[in-house]
């Protein structure tokens, strides 16, 4: 067996059938939508309830909702019946998972959910099915065919599952204007919650350990204040104290190779004009991308008059873990 073409097979089969989800999206996907943002406008949850490997999926689709504010918790067909229906309140909006559309867990429990002053929307491979039937909307999640060789484990079906229940979650996310402020309240930890929650000034290098030239200096001056600061940027400041430029370690190395011995060139005549820079009050997710997008080591820090007030560097976001 060629393990790489079997491989690429199963990843081609579910692109395909995501591909097919995508090109079947209608005013049933926008419906949904708008039932989930008035039930969270008002304060309801969103009940998630599946079986078997549509089960797992929508644990993982209730996990997406709450990390965006859109509370929901998921819902044991199982153990509903015995007094877990008791999380479901009227206002809520209650997804429901089945590809067949006629699992019987699932089937036997409908009756009781619709008891309740609440909206179902589901996510089914089969639009005539029971469930289909029962749902206010009905989003079609159906695939030619599984990833699985025997055509029957549940693979295209519950990443076509998973996908819908994403772009429910990101579209609602947008239309609610969420914003990256709110999602750092849900996730503080961890470097990606360090990174939502930490402004620019916290991090950065200023004061003494921010180095600092003015433009009529050498280069011998502008590595001599990198070094006492240890960092590897200088900044090149006018007589008012306005930034004229950056110069860094490796515009040192680059400009070394071709003359060994510029250390008594003006820096000015070295540095970067008009280096890419950041807000004192920025979060440092604005550093993350800012550095990743423009590929630069260094970056400048200035206040809400635009005079240079600190320097941040790589190494400083990997110290703080929040890279």
């Amino acid at each position: 067996m060629d393990y790489l073409a079997r491989a690429r097979s199963v990843i081609e089969i579910e692109t395909d059938g995501l591909r097919q989800i995508s090109e079947r999206l209608d005013n049933s996907f926008t419906a949904a939508v708008k039932i989930l943002q008035h039930t969270v406008e008002h304060r309801g949850k969103i009940v998630v309830v599946g079986v078997g490997k549509s089960g797992n999926i929508g644990h993982k689709i209730a996990a997406t909702f709450n990390s965006t504010g859109a509370t929901a918790v998921v819902l044991d067909s199982q153990n509903a019946l015995h007094g877990d229906l008791g999380l479901l309140s009227d206002g809520d909006v209650v997804i429901a998972l089945s590809y067949s559309g006629e699992t019987r867990e699932l089937i036997d429990l409908l009756p009781f959910i619709k008891r309740f002053d609440v909206k179902l929307i589901s996510l089914t491979g089969n639009a005539a099915s029971t469930l289909s039937r029962f749902s206010e909307v009905t989003l079609d999640t159906s695939v030619e065919r599984e990833a699985c060789p025997l055509n029957l484990a549940p693979t295209s079906s519950s990443t076509a599952m998973l996908v819908m229940g994403d772009a429910l979650a990101m579209v609602l996310l947008e239309s609610r204007g969420f914003t990256e402020a709110d999602f750092a309240r849900f996730h503080p930890g961890g470097s990606l919650g360090r990174a939502l929650l930490t402004c620019v000034s916290d991090i950065m290098r200023s004061d003494t350990a921010l180095p600092t030239v003015t433009e009529d200096a050498d280069v011998f001056a502008a590595l001599d204040a990198m070094n006492r600061a240890r960092a590897g940027a200088c900044l090149i400041l006018n007589p008012d104290g306005s930034l004229a430029g950056i110069f860094t370690h490796g515009d040192f190395a680059r400009c070394f190779r071709s003359d060994p011995l510029l250390g008594n060139k003006p820096v000015a005549a070295l540095m970067t004009r008009r280096p890419i820079t950041v807000r004192a009050d920025a979060l440092a997710v604005e550093v993350l991308k800012t550095i990743g997008d423009n590929r630069i080591d260094d970056i400048v820090v200035m206040d809400a008059d635009e005079k240079p007030v600190g320097l941040i560097d790589t190494q400083d976001l990997a110290r703080l873990k929040i890279v």
